[in-house]
Formats: structure tokens, C-alpha cells, sequence
């Protein structure tokens, strides 16, 4: 049976739908929240990974160094040994 939409009735949905809106609201701030608290995180990760990245690359540079410290002094014995 069809019901006549009164301005009553319509009221009343007007207001389940704004009380709904308002629990959409509350959960939008909850979900906010979370990504400040992630945003936080990938910032503090891109940090850990930057010094990373540097502490590596110092490692690899003295690496480096010693290799070929290591090759010049063979070299060098190779060309003593020789003479």
C-alpha cells in the first residue's frame, strides 16, 4: 500500500539522513586520523631508507678504495719481483 509522503514523514527522512551523514562525518575523521599517523610513518621510513642509502654508499666507496689499494700493491710487487 502506497503511503502519502506528508511533510511529517518527509522531516523525519530528512533527518535519519542528516543523523547519517553525521556518523559518515565521525568515520571520516577516524579514517583521517589513520593516515596522519601513516603519513608519519612513511616519513619516518623515507628517513631510515635516505641514511640507509648513504651509509651504503660510503661502504661501498671505502670498498672501493681498499680494492684498489689492494691491486696497486699487487701491481707493485708483481713489477719488484720482476726486476
Amino acid at each position: 500500500m502506497a503511503r502519502e509522503w506528508t511533510d511529517d514523514r518527509l522531516d523525519l527522512l530528512s533527518e535519519r539522513v542528516d543523523s547519517g551523514f553525521k556518523l559518515v562525518d565521525k568515520r571520516f575523521e577516524q579514517v583521517d586520523q589513520r593516515f596522519e599517523k601513516v603519513d608519519a610513518d612513511i616519513r619516518e621510513l623515507r628517513g631510515e631508507m635516505a641514511e640507509m642509502r648513504r651509509t651504503m654508499s660510503q661502504g661501498f666507496i671505502g670498498l672501493a678504495v681498499g680494492m684498489a689499494s689492494g691491486f696497486i700493491a699487487l701491481a707493485t710487487l708483481i713489477v719488484i719481483a720482476s726486476l
